[in-house]
């Protein structure tokens, strides 16, 4: 059953709410926050050989970009992507590496394809949900953060900027009256809602003619709240905003390497954590947190390959707030600050160095732990074991080290 829930979240499995289901005798996860990323339009305007949203930007396809910082956000509990039939290949060209639930068919307008999206995710029944639009690749977590502080207090919260050129009515050759652009404003995505209202409104809607989810909302008598929107958060529509697009992130991404190493002595206990895996044994690990030697050292080496610091410097052990925190936390941490610089995960090697306890028959469990909690597919992440010969305090029995290496690709600005 687990592992079933991991799948379709990128919150971390230990924090998920399960309500029981006496009825049926099942177990239905809990959501809080869920991401609907409508990705089944055509782009015709742009003129591609493909839908705009399955062009390359960055060194990933244009879906991938929101996918990723999606998935990347710790508030997130869930991402549901819609795409259109004829696009399933292409959507497994973005996204077939990652364990999402299936894409979802959309319909033949926007407001038919989100509302698709809405009726599967009710089966999850999140309490929230932001909903995206493909081609506007550079979400950032800092705007995600904002527009859910600002649906605390909402019903409806959309993200928007000021028109500040001056607005004229015309025929495309000659101009007409002059429109006042005071209290004009740019609706852009994510915009947020409380789930079953949203829902609720889209069932109930005659026509197919809003352009946007808050048009839609706001028809029905419902109030939308309005935060400040990003400049970066444009809409591509044109060759001209791919162009723009691609100047922020040059397709010649760079790779970069970064090390981490760690060791934490042993403590009276009859378990360990490595890996988030849990193995009997003698001893415990001594630690602020709950001592994961193994994914602490992979933390470093993706903060390493940022420089970002290190890991104590992000989750200091004089802070209360991290005291037997799941090590999970910080490679989630790690991998959302790899996610916020444009790049992506290529691989991960990390070598454990014990003399106990045997680490070959938990390798598999801590390959997939690893992948599932970064999103990346299992070959990307290398687990070694190796023994000191009896030297040093490892070879004493006194503790365990680790080391990693981490390969990230990152896009860079030109």
């Amino acid at each position: 059953m687990q592992a079933t829930i991991r799948r379709h979240l990128a919150w971390p499995p230990e924090t998920v709410r399960l309500i029981s289901d006496s009825e049926y005798g099942e177990y239905k996860l809990a959501v809080h926050n869920a991401a609907l990323i409508v990705a089944a339009g055509r782009g015709v305007r742009l003129g591609a050989d493909v839908p705009k949203q399955y062009l390359p930007l960055g060194g990933r396809l244009m879906l991938r970009h929101s996918v990723d910082h999606f998935l990347r956000h710790t508030k997130i509990d869930y991402v549901q992507v819609v795409i259109s039939a004829a696009d399933k290949a292409h959507y497994c060209d973005a996204c077939g590496d990652l364990d999402l639930p299936a894409p979802v068919m959309g319909g033949s307008s926007r407001q038919a394809s989100v509302l698709s999206g809405l009726e599967a995710l009710a089966a999850v029944a999140p309490n929230n949900v932001l909903i995206h639009d493909a081609a506007r690749p550079f979400l950032s977590g800092a705007l995600i953060d904002r527009i859910l502080s600002a649906l605390e207090q909402n019903d409806a919260v959309i993200p928007a900027l000021p028109v500040v050129d001056s607005l004229k009515q015309g025929d495309g050759v000659t101009v007409g009256s002059d429109i006042a652009r005071e209290g004009l404003y740019r609706a852009q995505t994510p915009q947020a809602f409380r789930f079953q209202d949203v829902l609720e409104v889209h069932q109930s809607a005659s026509s197919g003619d809003f352009t946007d989810d808050a048009s839609l909302f706001r028809t029905n008598g419902k109030s939308v709240a309005m935060i400040e929107g990003s400049e970066t958060l444009f809409k591509i529509t044109s060759e001209e905003d791919l162009q723009r697009a691609r100047s922020m992130l040059s397709d010649s991404a760079e790779i970069r390497t970064g090390q981490g190493f760690d060791v934490h002595r042993f403590t009276s206990g009859h378990k360990i954590t490595l890996c988030g895996v849990e193995i009997a044994h003698e001893h415990a690990l001594l630690g602020h947190s709950d001592a994961d030697v193994a994914m602490h050292a992979l933390t470093d080496a993706l903060l390493g390959a940022l420089g970002a610091g290190d890991i104590g410097q992000h989750f200091p052990p004089s802070d209360e707030r991290w005291r037997d925190e799941p090590s999970a936390s910080f490679l989630r941490h790690a991998a959302a600050l790899v996610a916020e610089n444009n790049g992506r995960i290529l691989n991960l090697d990390l070598t454990i160095i014990c003399e106990a306890p045997k680490i070959g028959p938990h390798r598999e469990a801590m390959r997939q732990n690893l992948a599932e909690i970064l999103t990346i597919r299992r070959e990307r992440v290398s687990v070694k074991a190796t023994t000191s010969e009896g030297l040093g305090f490892t070879g004493r029995g006194e503790g365990i080290a680790a080391q990693a290496l981490a390969t990230v690709e990152i896009a860079v600005a030109q």
